[in-house]
């Protein structure tokens, strides 16, 4: 692991995986990642526009789609590749547009109803993205946040720990997969996202809910701005 800013890990992850990622993220959480995908949408209000940043290959992006069908719907990811594959997923009946941007630098000229995001908590700075989130969302809109979190339970720890340890025997038979296998937990470990967003959520006045998933190994922080 490196000392510097979680951020610097995006590209050491996931450099050239992309095409791999939608089997690995399946497959790595036992299914549950198409679960907790779900369980944002859950929290998605009626709404005319949707940012889902850290989008990748749009999985939860296109499942957004799906629900708000008349939703214009942008998506946002700092890795190429991944973008690619998103586009190549979209019909002419989706609303979706895509962007290569660093969530942290976003700088557009609209504003959305809903911003959603699984997996970049961990990666970014809270006050750096939520001030960004802001500025982008309209009154009574929706910061919708979800990544891994450790468990709390011991027993539980025990068993996430010792999978990790597999993975990461795993890893040295994926070699485009081995970083992230080797890395990941300790980011996890050492994140603490949902209090730091938290925090900075309510600070700018944001009514916040958080729910924890899965035994705590995952968890989704929805914060509403008031109108």
């Amino acid at each position: 692991m490196v000392s510097e800013s979680p951020k610097v890990l995006v590209k050491q992850f996931f450099g050239n995986n992309a095409k791999s990622y939608d089997k690995v993220v399946r497959l790595t959480t036992f299914g549950r990642d198409s679960y907790w995908k779900e369980e944002i949408i859950k929290r998605i209000d009626e709404c005319k526009s949707i940012l889902d940043l850290a989008c990748g290959t749009g999985i939860l992006t296109l499942k957004i789609a799906a629900k708000f069908p008349e939703a214009k719907i942008t998506g946002v990811d700092i890795t190429e590749e991944y973008l690619k594959l998103a586009k190549g997923k979209i019909t002419s009946c989706h609303k979706i547009s895509f962007l290569l941007c660093d969530a942290e630098d976003l700088n557009l000229d609209c504003t959305f109803d809903c911003i959603t995001s699984s997996y970049i908590p961990k990666y970014c700075n809270p006050q750096i993205l939520i001030e960004r989130c802001l500025r982008h969302l309209n009154g009574g809109g929706k910061i919708i946040l979800h990544d891994f979190t450790c468990p709390k339970n011991k027993a539980v720890r025990f068993l996430w720990n010792f999978y990790f340890v597999m993975l990461g025997m795993i890893g040295f038979f994926v070699p485009s997969w081995k970083d992230t296998f080797k890395h990941l937990p300790k980011l996890i470990r050492t994140a603490n996202w949902v209090e730091q967003y938290k925090h900075v959520m309510e600070r700018n006045g944001l009514s916040v809910k958080v729910q924890y998933l899965t035994m705590g190994c995952s968890s989704i922080l929805a914060g509403t701005k008031k109108i």
